[in-house]
């Protein structure tokens, strides 16, 4: 949330380690989205509401200016409730401190609804003389977004229908719900939107896949139900946030600068035996502005502008053919640590391969022709985080079919070569990706981080992100090339690479609350601090960051050491 001009961002956190439990709120600040302070938890089990677990949720800034949070809470019979906590003190400008009111819970889930599914209340939303917000659940194999009234906030009734549900989805978590405007990149505020030429959306994580799915729909305010468009599949083969590592995304309304920004996390998809070595169990992406798309169908999304911020030196390719079979490194930058901005140009689309209806499914596609095969017009894009004669890398690129009645591009982030490690989960990512070739142009984004490649194609209509651990083409040892497998050759009319610079490091607690930290019921001084496990401070050298026992808690030592 945004609130007195300072970003919270809350972000589930085990402080004891990287697997699963121990759960916490934890609490950064920033004002710029990329260099953050870190806070003591904001919210940790401790009552009788939420003493076996204090799950996801969100906030809420009510009109008098006051944030509120809606939190998910495991009761002692295992039920989940939904819970609210509130600053214990609103002239502190980093709302350090949040207190749970003995009226907890504000929710519990009545007779017909799984308690042990009813979790994730969304942002509430100010409609005709009531609060509204909705909490993710299942019955059987439908997916539900149960809809909650409520006049003062404090006082909540389940609607008679949900907002909305799907069969064969599953469990609905972190529900989203939000207007975006028809034209423009502007947001719009959760409760602001009669009157406007506006769209809906409604996103929900799928706990069976891990997946974000999204609909852009129509919101019938007398009836209180959401109606998707048909323009694409509500289930398992819609429109997603990301077609990579990304999942339990949120959205927020960001007065300062008028915009909608998304936030996913990058999950983990190796054991757990793994994460315990690498430190740390999923990172945040890069926030990113999203907005509705010129064509109505889908949502278009881009990194925020202070990530521009961090760009250091520049590099340049103009007007470079790529043949087939073509190499070509970009020189000059940091490669394991950098933004790239490319234009590819195609002369012709006559050589594009055929598209057969059968290949619905773009993962699959992309593992069936990935980099190494030859194609008509592509693939070509980039091989980011690749090793000098590779031996190791991570190809995004693109592939273009032609159908009957248009071009289908596909666009494929492939980890498959990604590290000579055995055992990692290295899939071929992939999207398809809605975009008229009457240029002949296609755009690429790639934003490389050590660990992590997030892709935006097309100017972000369709975006991809990677978890890869490369054993050789890691620090001065990364490397980055533009490349060409398809016949028809492919210029790269413009490409624009940045160093980028590491922010400010999100790895401390203020001081004077370590003391304070020691002492709080349910809450355990960590021994050690993955920087990646919450990555607000991406850009930086995976490291774990050990406490070490030997001296006094008013100096504490904190030994850097590399975890590969």
């Amino acid at each position: 949330m945004y609130y007195n001009g300072i970003y919270h961002f809350f972000y589930q956190y085990n402080p004891e380690g990287a697997v699963w439990g121990n759960i916490v709120w934890a609490h950064s600040v920033s004002k710029d989205m990329i260099n953050w302070e870190a806070l003591e938890p904001a919210i940790y089990p401790s009552e009788h509401f939420d003493i076996n677990g204090a799950w996801s949720g969100s906030a809420t800034i009510l009109p008098n200016n006051k944030p509120i949070i809606l939190y998910t809470g495991l009761d002692p019979k295992d039920r989940q409730v939904q819970n609210y906590a509130v600053p214990a003190n609103l002239s502190d400008p980093y709302l350090r401190k949040w207190i749970k009111p003995g009226n907890n819970p504000m929710v519990d889930p009545e007779e017909g609804v799984n308690a042990s599914a009813f979790r994730d209340p969304t942002t509430a939303w100010w409609l005709n003389g009531h609060w509204r917000m909705l909490v993710g659940s299942k019955r059987n194999h439908r997916g539900i977004a149960y809809l909650y009234r409520s006049r003062d906030f404090m006082y909540w009734s389940k609607a008679k229908h949900p907002l909305h549900s799907a069969p064969y989805t599953g469990m609905w978590e972190c529900p989203d719900f939000y207007p975006v405007l028809l034209s423009g990149k502007e947001g719009l505020e959760t409760s602001n939107f009669r009157g406007k030429p506006i769209k809906h959306v409604l996103k929900v994580s799928l706990d069976v896949t891990r997946y974000d799915y999204y609909t852009i729909g129509t919101y019938l305010t007398a009836k209180d139900r959401y109606v998707p468009d048909n323009t694409s599949v509500d289930g398992w083969a819609g429109l997603r946030y990301d077609y990579g590592n990304f999942y339990a995304s949120k959205t927020f309304f960001d007065p300062a600068k008028k915009r909608r920004i998304l936030w996913g996390w990058v999950n983990e998809s190796d054991t757990t035996e793994d994460d315990v070595k690498k430190g740390w169990a999923g990172i945040q992406a890069i926030p990113r502005t999203v907005w509705l798309d010129p064509n109505q169908r889908q949502l278009t999304q881009w990194p925020i502008e202070e990530l521009e911020t961090l760009r250091g030196k520049n590099v340049k390719m103009r007007h470079q053919q790529l043949k087939t079979g073509d190499h070509i490194e970009v020189k000059g930058i940091t490669a394991a640590q950098a933004d790239v901005i490319v234009t590819f140009y195609i002369p012709s689309l006559d050589k594009a391969e055929p598209f057969n209806p059968s290949w619905t499914n773009a993962q699959e596609l992309c593992a069936k022709k990935g980099a190494k095969v030859q194609g008509g017009v592509g693939p070509f894009g980039l091989l980011t985080l690749a090793s000098k004669n590779l031996e190791e890398y991570t190809p995004v690129f693109f592939r273009v079919f032609k159908s009957s009645k248009k071009h289908v591009v596909l666009l494929c982030s492939d980890a498959r070569s990604s590290s000579l490690m055995d055992g990692l989960y290295k899939p071929s990512f992939a999207g398809f990706v809605n975009v008229d070739l009457a240029d002949k142009r296609l755009t690429l984004r790639s934003l490389i981080d050590h660990s992590v490649v997030e892709s935006f194609g097309a100017e972000g209509k369709t975006c991809i992100t990677s978890r890869v651990y490369p054993t050789l083409a890691v620090f001065e040892n990364a490397h980055l090339f533009a490349f060409n497998h398809g016949t028809e050759t492919i210029t790269v009319e413009n490409l624009n690479a940045w160093s980028m610079k590491k922010p400010r490091m999100n790895w401390t607690f203020p001081h004077s609350s370590i003391r304070d930290r020691a002492s709080v019921k349910g809450v355990v001084e960590p021994r050690s601090i993955s920087l990646r496990s919450v990555l607000i401070n991406k850009w930086a050298i995976p490291v774990r960051l050990v406490l070490l026992p030997t001296k006094p808690i008013d100096s504490i030592t904190y030994l850097p050491a590399y975890l590969w």
